[in-house]
């Protein structure tokens, strides 16, 4: 890989892996570690990729499975709180700020399915190659997220 190739994909795709590994670890230091560790794998990759979507792929798996070895290693106790996530993300409105902090409080088996699905735009096929999941759990786990949103929802709406 040349310099100005890699320049072009951490350029294209640096953002993506930042908003990943922030999905991962929520917490905007962590999440800068993962991208550069990431980046850092991108220029030592000897593998040819075939296209953009290969690169892009590459970088969200890798990407993951750092934010997951960072949770699963003793050290890592804190987290950021999910108003600070939210508020690294722009949104149109307060109700889909509100939504976010909701999805983003699931469980990591829903959250994770859930953010490259809507706010990636993942089709459930892809979300399945990058969390190497069945199809069908992916779609089972999308289900599960949106009742567990929506009660919450339901839930908050009637504390109001």
């Amino acid at each position: 890989m040349t310099a100005e190739e890699f320049a072009g994909y951490a350029k294209r795709y640096g953002d993506t892996v930042y908003r990943v590994a922030l999905n991962c670890c929520k917490n905007a230091a962590d999440a800068e570690d993962i991208m550069q560790t990431v980046l850092l794998k991108l220029y030592r990759e000897k593998t040819d990729f075939e296209s953009e979507e290969h690169v892009k792929r590459w970088l969200i798996r890798v990407a993951v499975n750092e934010g997951r070895k960072l949770r699963s290693s003793g050290w890592f106790k804190r987290r950021a709180s999910l108003e600070e996530y939210a508020g690294t993300v722009d949104f149109e409105s307060p109700e889909e700020s509100e939504l976010f902090i909701i999805a983003m409080a699931l469980p990591e088996k829903y959250r994770v399915p859930l953010y490259l699905y809507y706010y990636e735009d993942y089709t459930i096929k892809e979300v399945a190659a990058l969390c190497k999941l069945k199809e069908s759990t992916v779609q089972t786990r999308l289900q599960r997220a949106r009742e567990r949103v929506k009660k919450a929802l339901t839930k908050q709406e009637e504390d109001s």
